[in-house]
């Protein structure tokens, strides 16, 4: 066995929560082509799967991944165009099934995040970073760019931040990323961050889960769009479309029954 075939996990737990794990801590969970198509298959087994809920994107070890795999950047800096272009878009499609994923994801961040790194957590819907977490954008160190990952980062921190840190290649810090939007939640350390995350995920649980889905669709339908009558036609259809569905109509019963919905788990 290489360790590329075990460097992603797939763990279940219950109530409809799996994680995603990055399981190769003794190269601080770099990555390189095959653990993208990896992530790549082990994202999309747990979209199709009707009984997960949540997904949690994580790590093993103290970093959460120091970006692209020294060897994998050997490779690529020697293979042709046409085979650099047919890698970064394996890396593009890794980015953009992450981002549409249609189940809430967690990004739980500790340690490094770097390159490729950042991308991972821009992706994700909400992300719990410790204090001791860092950020960089670091590929024009290399004299590089953070092509594939840009869509991502620029929307989660911003044209005028991305300027900066895409040009400057500084290390930032968990406070930092959360100021600028990247990290939603800092925790004191690891086990707070923990602690956290099954907070958020009670939290979630309490939510219908084909609403979630829809509500994610909501952001990515009317984020930079004109507020014109097409917008606002389309929310109209939306809202009325899951007030008369199944889920919908359960959660509207249970609230105005005074009782809870059907997806809510039975308290232990």
């Amino acid at each position: 066995m290489t360790d590329n075939e075990s460097a992603v996990l797939l763990k279940r737990r219950d109530e409809g929560i799996a994680e995603v794990v990055l399981n190769r801590p003794d190269k601080r969970n770099a990555f390189d082509d095959v653990i993208i198509q990896q992530l790549i298959s082990t994202l999309t087994e747990v979209n199709a799967d009707n009984s997960v809920k949540v997904v949690i994107l994580r790590s093993e070890g103290k970093h959460f991944s120091a970006g692209a795999d020294l060897g994998w950047m050997r490779r690529m800096a020697e293979n042709s165009r046409q085979e650099n272009l047919d890698d970064s878009r394996e890396l593009a499609r890794l980015m953009n099934v992450l981002n549409h994923l249609s189940k809430p994801v967690i990004g739980l961040v500790q340690g490094a995040a770097f390159g490729g790194a950042v991308g991972l957590a821009a992706c994700c819907d909400i992300v719990i970073a410790t204090e001791k977490s860092s950020f960089c954008l670091s590929e024009v160190k290399l004299g590089l760019i953070p092509a594939v990952i840009s869509p991502y980062v620029v929307r989660a921190i911003g044209e005028r931040q991305a300027r900066r840190y895409f040009i400057s290649a500084e290390v930032f810090t968990a406070k930092q990323a959360q100021e600028y939007g990247l990290v939603h939640i800092v925790c004191d350390d690891v086990d707070a961050m923990e602690a956290r995350c099954n907070e958020m995920l009670q939290q979630l649980a309490m939510n219908g889960p084909e609403a979630m889905k829809a509500a994610k669709d909501l952001v990515f339908a009317v984020s930079h769009k004109p507020i014109n009558d097409d917008v606002i036609d389309d929310t109209a259809h939306r809202i009325a479309d899951i007030r008369v569905g199944e889920e919908g109509q359960e959660g509207l019963s249970a609230f105005l029954n005074k009782r809870k919905a059907n997806w809510v788990p039975e308290e232990e």
